[in-house]
């Protein structure tokens, strides 16, 4: 076991059946599992959804975990799966979501913005870049999320994505130059 992460030896108790050390799991990174979701989904409450199915396989994984490895790096091979299922199904069953209803108008009010038109370009700065992220490859998408928002180093990425260390750098520039190309002129 990899003497500094405490997570794994928490996911040790969880094998055990503590159900402690399983919520001490989801409070130490429920946040950024929703975030890396969200990023690579683009819709916040699906995101919430499809981390609690993360935590469910994660729970339901306990009895097959070995600590050989980062505890975060497994967790996000789980996340990396459970997203590329999300887009299957939703491949397989298309159905409107927030950000279509956004599309059409529709959209909260965001009472926190000081300046309407700033606020409003930034929104769509930001929904240029979720999108042109959302039509990456799964690889890719996974590769600059994990990276980029996640900080992981590539060998991390590597065994996420369950590649070598050379095609991480590939799938990551492929998709730097993916993203340049689609959101040229925007800066």
């Amino acid at each position: 076991m990899i003497a500094e992460d405490a997570d794994a030896a928490l996911m040790v108790r969880v094998k055990a059946g503590d159900q402690s050390a399983f919520r001490e799991l989801i409070e130490r990174h429920q946040r950024v599992v929703i975030a890396t979701i969200h990023r690579a989904i683009g819709d916040a409450w699906e995101a919430e959804d499809l981390a609690q199915r993360v935590f469910i396989q994660i729970y339901h994984s306990a009895g097959r975990y070995q600590p050989t490895a980062k505890f975060t790096t497994w967790m996000f091979t789980i996340v990396h799966n459970t997203i590329r299922n999300e887009y299957r199904r939703r491949s397989r069953h298309a159905a409107q979501s927030l950000e279509s209803a956004h599309e059409t108008g529709w959209e909260p009010a965001d009472q926190r913005a000081a300046d309407p038109g700033e606020a409003a370009a930034n929104s769509e700065l930001q929904a240029r870049i979720q999108a042109a992220i959302g039509d990456l490859p799964a690889s890719q998408r996974t590769a600059i999320i994990l990276c980029r928002f996640e900080g992981q180093s590539y060998e991390e990425i590597a065994h996420v994505l369950d590649c070598s260390v050379p095609a991480v750098k590939s799938l990551l520039h492929r998709a730097r130059e993916t993203l340049k190309e689609q959101l040229r002129g925007l800066y």
